[in-house]
């Protein structure tokens, strides 16, 4: 999330609405799991991020929360951070505690194939294309080639 915030709000190119709507509406969306995730209403998960958009940190594979000994983003600095995150109403991040999750506290979240929030826009287009697309009548006097 800090890279899509680096590069789309503080570099000027998305405002922070925009932001909130690329990281869980849409994303829900696309992966086909909206309404349960990627928005707070009434029978949702209560997953919530509280965003710090003035800390700065700078990505490494020491410091960051991944099981791997590289992150592709080694040494960008970054402008913005996750500072607390609530899933399923628990803070399992914070800037006193840090990360605190317990093994089998995570969920299966069932993503169906053939989103339509994807799908529904390839179709569309196959259609635009597909009535776009007129054949060439030849007759026998179209082919004829003089010599």
């Amino acid at each position: 999330m800090s890279v899509i915030w680096e590069n789309g709000v503080y570099g000027g190119n998305m405002s922070p609405e925009r932001f909130v709507a690329v990281t869980s509406t849409t994303a829900a969306k696309i992966f086909n799991i909206y309404p349960q995730k990627g928005v707070i209403a009434p029978g949702s998960d209560a997953d919530v991020i509280i965003w710090d958009p003035n800390t700065t940190t700078t990505v490494s594979k020491e410091t960051h929360e991944l099981n791997v000994d590289f992150n592709i983003f080694e040494g960008m600095t970054l402008h913005g951070i996750a500072e607390t995150v609530i899933a399923s109403g628990r803070i399992v991040k914070s800037p006193e505690e840090g990360l605190r999750v317990c093994t089998g506290s995570g969920r299966f979240v069932a993503n169906p194939p053939f989103s339509p929030y994807v799908y529904s826009r390839v179709q569309a287009s196959e259609e635009r294309r597909n009535a776009e697309e007129v054949p060439v009548q030849r007759t026998k006097e179209d082919m004829f080639i003089d010599e």
